[in-house]
């Protein structure tokens, strides 16, 4: 969750700093890489692909980052080149959707249309990427819900889940086989 967020990203910025001495304030310090600083066994490790997303990669990125630091039981990673990813992100000019291909797997569609509508894009990959988490439409609903999609209106820049559907990611991941192929 955050801090295993902030471990990758302070480790990140020590390794692209470059090499620190090997004592610091009378401490020695070892460096972690971002190998190192993987998730716990709990956590499931989701690849997103972009290749597609066009314009769209850098929110896509920023909802990744959203969930995960609202949770511990999964984290949303960038598929390597040539790694075949979990879930995958097509921008096309329709409405924003997802189609899951079970839990943790699916492909986001970043449709223009919302965009272009005055929708928030972080909202949008979020909202959707939560599709794929296993979380339904809640609609009508507030801005404070991520679930409530569109129907928060455009105006609605709130791209964290609330607590409810927080909890919700949570417990299913949870109750999800540990073989279970994501």
């Amino acid at each position: 969750m955050r801090i295993r967020t902030l471990t990758g990203a302070v480790a990140t910025v020590l390794v692209l700093a470059g090499p620190v001495g090997p004592v610091v304030g009378g401490q020695a310090v070892a460096v972690r890489t971002a190998d190192s600083a993987a998730p716990s066994g709990d956590t499931r490790v989701l690849t997103y692909d972009t290749g597609r997303a066009g314009e769209f990669a850098s929110a896509v990125d920023r909802g990744a980052a959203i969930w995960n630091d609202s949770v511990d039981a999964v984290e949303l990673r960038p598929a390597a080149s040539g790694e075949a990813a979990d879930i995958r992100i097509v921008v096309d000019d329709g409405w924003p959707r997802a189609v899951p291909g079970g839990l943790g797997s699916g492909t986001v569609y970043f449709g223009r249309e919302a965009v272009a509508d005055g929708h928030s894009t972080v909202r949008i990959a979020a909202h959707e990427l939560g599709h794929v988490l296993g979380l339904p439409d809640r609609k009508p609903g507030p801005c404070s819900e991520l679930m409530s999609g569109a129907s928060a209106g455009p105006s609605c820049r709130s791209a964290r889940p609330d607590a409810a559907e927080r909890a919700e990611v949570e417990e299913k991941f949870a109750r999800a086989p540990a073989g279970l192929s994501m």
